[in-house]
């Protein structure tokens, strides 16, 4: 059944059965006419076909060979035809190949030349087949770095390429783990500062203590220990980017100083009382809901607003589609390769595993959990339990399947009704028919929202 298939179309009992032993290596079909040729062709799509023209009613002829040419092209555009004839002009061969034949075989047939003919078609379709499978891949990421097939995240790498030919400061949005830095250096290596430093900071992992000496540096005798000078990250980026990771969690002391230094583009060392101007281009970063914060009174209004004119809002993998598995293989062939291991893929247990798990650490998680396997898999192929995720039996993915696809349709609709309110949740809510509770609900449930507030919390919009 793996041979190619080959439809010959013609009405003469002896040349089928020459036909049939002419062709080993193909699964040869046969037909008598126009009507039984068509339904064999749409039914088998044939990788060839071998035509006849003087078919029954006009044996004689060759309107009725010319009319199953019209009707298997029409049907199956770019199928190749080699025409075969005895009814001897050459130039109904020629008018065949000018209305889309491939090629022609003048009667008396030579087997031989039929058979490179044919041969030659199959390997032209073949490559056409490969080109269309190839086609239809996702196209790759605009950003080096970002592996996806998700229209949602190619369409985020696609803005953030426009927004790297400008200086506005910017503001990644999305869970641990989901590529936020990747963006962040996009935005820097795809714009005009590519040449001067990407200098980032993570406010979450440095004491507060030391938080505004590393970023607006210090002068000599400042405090205890200051033996010498120290720029900070901010001046280190002068001329290019400044990427501040995790600005959720900047203490409330250091969000004035960061805010006159957005305005003004002006810092003060620790202990030094000369202004100092900087020109670079900040991009912040948060897993947390800022807006919501900020409403709370847990971070500043005015420093929110001046750190996110521009905002991206990056998906979390389970919103993704298939991207776990595309990203798992990319990990596998990169890490099979660090550690010279001869892994050929995921066993089939393995990719339902993927594809189930929820991924709650992103890209990070995923990444760390196929780096494992590929060291401690003892086969070619990885399993499950090289993943360290459960396998799941036939019943638990029938239902995995069913729920995941309503799951994952609920997801996509709110995702798009938030998008197309601009984050409002009573104008997504009403795109979506429901009412503002019920769309809280549906949130919470997908992972998509802080928990609901309460009755005398201010509701933010989420941007």
């Amino acid at each position: 059944m793996s041979k190619p298939k080959l439809l010959v179309i013609e009405d003469d009992p002896g040349l089928c059965a020459q036909y049939r032993w002419a062709f080993p290596a193909c699964r040869v079909l046969l037909a008598n006419d126009r009507q039984q040729a068509e339904q064999m062709a749409r039914r088998e799509q044939p990788a060839a076909v071998v035509l006849d023209l003087g078919l029954p009613p006009d044996a004689e002829g060759v309107s009725e060979g010319f009319a199953t040419l019209a009707a298997l092209l029409a049907q199956s555009p770019g199928l190749p035809i080699i025409v075969a004839s005895g009814q001897g002009e050459r130039a109904n061969m020629l008018h065949a190949v000018s209305l889309g034949a491939y090629d022609f075989c003048e009667k008396p047939v030579d087997l031989i030349v039929l058979r490179t003919i044919v041969d030659r078609a199959l390997r032209l379709r073949a490559l056409e087949e490969e080109n269309r499978r190839l086609a239809s891949f996702p196209r790759p990421s605009p950003i080096a770095n970002i592996i996806t097939a998700d229209p949602i995240m190619l369409r985020l790498c696609r803005t953030a390429e426009r927004l790297a030919t400008v200086s506005a400061p910017v503001l990644l949005l999305g869970e641990s783990g989901t590529g936020k830095e990747a963006i962040a250096r996009a935005l820097h290596e795809l714009g005009p500062r590519a040449k001067k430093p990407f200098i980032a900071i993570n406010c979450a992992a440095i004491p507060e203590a030391l938080l505004e000496s590393e970023l607006f540096g210090h002068e000599r005798g400042a405090f205890t220990g200051a033996v010498r000078q120290v720029i900070g990250r901010i001046e280190a980026a002068n001329g290019g980017t400044f990427f501040l990771d995790e600005v959720g969690d900047l203490p409330p002391s250091l969000q004035a100083k960061l805010l006159r230094f957005l305005q003004d583009q002006v810092i003060e060392r620790v202990g030094g009382r000369v202004p100092l101007t900087v020109d670079v281009r900040v991009v912040s970063a948060t897993n947390l809901q800022l807006e919501a914060r900020a409403a709370a009174g847990e971070f500043r209004p005015d420093l929110f607003y001046r750190l996110n004119p521009l905002t991206l809002r990056l998906p979390p993998l389970r919103e993704r589609g298939g991207d776990a598995l595309l990203l798992a293989r990319w990990f596998l062939a990169r890490y099979a390769r660090d550690f010279n291991r001869r892994l050929r893929g995921f066993d089939e247990a393995a990719v339902t595993a993927i594809s189930a798990h929820n991924w709650p650490g992103n890209v990070r998680e995923l990444g760390n959990r196929v780096q494992r396997a590929a060291l401690m898999a003892e086969g070619f192929l990885v399993t499950a339990a090289d993943l360290e995720l459960a396998e799941e039996t036939e019943a638990a993915r029938d239902d995995l399947n069913l729920r995941g696809a309503r799951a994952k349709l609920e997801r996509e609709m709110i995702s798009r009704a938030m998008a197309r309110g601009n984050g409002n949740l009573s104008g997504a809510a009403r795109l979506l028919g429901v009412s503002r509770p019920t769309l809280y609900d549906l949130l919470e449930t997908h992972g998509m929202t802080p928990q609901r507030p309460g009755p005398d919390t201010p509701i933010p919009n989420e941007t």
